[in-house]
């Protein structure tokens, strides 16, 4: 009887044993959900090329769109989403500022989006008008931004021409008297047929065809300081399913897609 109990508590040993070892690997193939918010043009583009990476390593990439600047800082600090990719770091510091109760941090940078200004209506600046109608985002560092351009395109002055937070406040020499229109940045392009001018940027300006490369009538240069990032909520910049979608954004796949893609219109930062 004693050999019995022996013989059957060893049994029961070893099937908890091979139990535990097939839990273990379940667990190391659990398929991770990562969501990560994104506007369509480039980003969501951008990151449907690391999908099937991501998918290699038991991560299945979601990608929630979204039309606005706000709802994906608000989505990802209410743990809606994991990361968020439409951005760039101006903005981002701009938005904390604003927002103290959102608590996310930048993660890393991936390309450039220059922004460019873009016209309906006329062929060159050369042929802008008096008292010519321009539409600008009217969110702050976006807004800024276009000043900035406008200025680097001799269209008016600024006090400081580096003071990412410009507004039309701070003009202090128009010498076309522009009048300027503050407009949510994803409808400054379904504004261009009602303006002479329209200060975009360059994804939004893709989502109408607008190609920034050969229709604008002048763009940032490369010197831009305006990064596009991955955002992630503060103390996950570690998380091994963020790391890896970081590793496979900064990847030469990336940045050929980017470049055969976008002809210029996006640039890689990596």
């Amino acid at each position: 009887m004693k050999k019995l109990l022996a013989v059957l508590a060893a049994l029961a040993v070893a099937v908890l044993a091979l139990a535990g070892c097939g839990s273990d690997k379940q667990a190391a193939g659990e398929t991770k959900v990562l969501k990560v918010g994104a506007t369509a043009v480039p980003h969501a583009e951008v990151l449907e090329q690391v999908k099937d990476d991501l998918k290699a390593q038991n991560i299945d990439l979601q990608i929630v769109e979204f039309n606005d600047y706000v709802q994906p800082n608000l989505a990802l600090n209410d743990k809606e989403l994991d990361a968020n990719y439409f951005q760039h770091a101006p903005y981002l510091d701009n938005f904390i500022k604003e927002h103290p109760e959102v608590k996310v941090a930048n993660a890393a940078g991936i390309h450039i989006e220059p922004m460019g200004i873009y016209s309906h209506k006329v062929k060159s600046l050369a042929e802008v008008k008096e008292g010519a109608s321009v539409a600008i985002p009217n969110d702050p560092t976006n807004g800024g931004r276009a000043l900035i351009l406008l200025s680097k395109a001799g269209l008016i002055k600024l006090k400081d021409d580096t003071n990412i937070a410009a507004t039309v406040q701070d003009v202090v020499e128009n010498p076309k008297n522009l009048k300027f229109q503050e407009l949510e940045a994803a409808q400054v392009p379904r504004a261009i047929d009602d303006v002479d001018l329209a200060v975009i940027n360059s994804n939004f300006a893709m989502q109408v065809q607008l190609n920034p490369v050969k229709d604008s009538l002048f763009i940032e240069d490369a010197t831009s300081p305006y990064v596009n990032i991955v955002v992630v909520r503060n103390g996950d910049e570690e998380r091994p399913e963020i790391k890896a979608l970081i590793k496979a954004l900064q990847s030469e796949k990336v940045k050929k897609f980017i470049e055969e893609k976008y002809n210029g219109a996006v640039v890689a930062t990596f």
